[in-house]
């Protein structure tokens, strides 16, 4: 058999083979069927953390429950304490500067390009300890915790202000939300 001929062979059997394990074992799909989703630049729910700003990217209302993604601007010092999720696993993709990120007792510093996986159950937590702010892009599987955001931050209503001084009052939210999100502060 000629090598078109055979690579249409092995193409029809895995093609043939992926239907059949599909029927056995269908790949759980998302809670709604979600829609395409275009969020410009400038768009999208922002808000202020103790110092940091967070936009939200795409919600799991928006990903049919899979994801929710948001954007962050962390100044420098800023990060939050370390802390456990205990429903869902974080990601960190860094576009701007360079993070420390704590992984359990290590921690590792993350440059503009790099991508650090975070399994639920772990401690960890991130910190700009550089000079200049940094901007990093935030995954969140399953989506949920955007409620957690939405109930302990301050809307930011006009990004160009300075960040609120709000440190005290965030980290009591914090405190109060956190069990009913499954989130830990150590």
């Amino acid at each position: 058999m000629g090598g078109a001929a055979r690579f249409r062979d092995l193409l029809r059997r895995s093609l043939f083979l992926q239907s059949t394990f599909l029927q056995e074992c269908p790949v759980p799909a998302t809670l709604t069927q979600p829609e395409l989703l275009h969020r410009p630049a400038d768009a999208g729910l922002t808000f202020w953390g103790p110092g940091d700003m967070y936009r939200f990217l795409v919600t799991g209302e928006e990903s049919g429950g899979a994801y929710f993604a948001m954007e962050a601007f962390v100044p420098p010092g800023g990060g939050p304490p370390p802390h456990i999720h205990r429903n869902e696993d974080e990601t960190f993709y860094i576009v701007e500067g360079e993070v420390d990120i704590r992984l359990g007792d290590e921690i590792l510093t993350a440059g503009v390009g790099d991508f650090v996986n975070v399994p639920r159950g772990r401690v960890h937590c991130f910190h700009n300890s550089g000079a200049e702010p940094m901007r990093m892009i935030l995954t969140f599987t399953p989506a949920g915790i955007e409620r957690f955001f939405e109930e302990t931050l301050e809307r930011a209503l006009d990004p160009t202000l300075p960040p609120p001084d709000n440190v005290d009052e965030v980290a009591a939210r914090y405190v109060a939300a956190a069990p009913r999100h499954g989130i830990e502060f150590l």
